[in-house]
């Protein structure tokens, strides 16, 4: 199953795919649940790369060292869990930055393990994932919306 949101931003491709490689400085003004975000490799964003970050979803205080398994710089970046436990229910975590008609439509994608029965009995678990998604969307549309204005003169 794959829960996704997509959020249309008027911002270039490359501006936003940068907001990721400066995680440790916007994670938490990304996200009022978002508590705090380390790199565990230099280099970034790049496929093998590893982080560690901490996040309020559902009441949970979740801790997840995830590591990049694709990167197309400006267009895609894709994320799996370190732990191999993890990763049997939460397969993927992928942000997708598509430019079209002078904006970029923003895509999250999370992909889980679930079928309609997981589903029903995780209903509130997924509906604050989405909700989260969305507050993501939207909080990542303002920043680099805001950033785009030009500065009082």
């Amino acid at each position: 199953m794959i829960l996704s949101h997509t959020t249309m931003i008027a911002a270039p491709a490359g501006r936003i795919f940068a907001f990721f490689d400066r995680m440790e400085e916007n994670y938490t003004r990304w996200h009022p649940d978002h508590i705090t975000f380390r790199w565990l490799q230099e280099g970034r964003q790049a496929v093998g790369n590893r982080f560690y970050f901490e996040e309020h979803i559902h009441g949970q205080h979740l801790k997840r060292t995830m590591r990049y398994s694709k990167v197309e710089h400006g267009r895609l970046i894709e994320f799996v869990p370190d732990s191999a436990l993890i990763r049997f229910f939460l397969k993927r975590v992928s942000f997708i930055i598509e430019p079209t008609d002078g904006q970029c439509r923003f895509t999250q994608e999370v992909q889980v393990l679930s079928g309609p029965i997981g589903r029903r009995l995780n209903r509130k678990g997924f509906a604050a994932v989405e909700k989260h998604m969305r507050e993501e969307g939207q909080n990542l549309k303002a920043i680099m919306e805001a950033d785009e204005r030009p500065s009082p003169a």
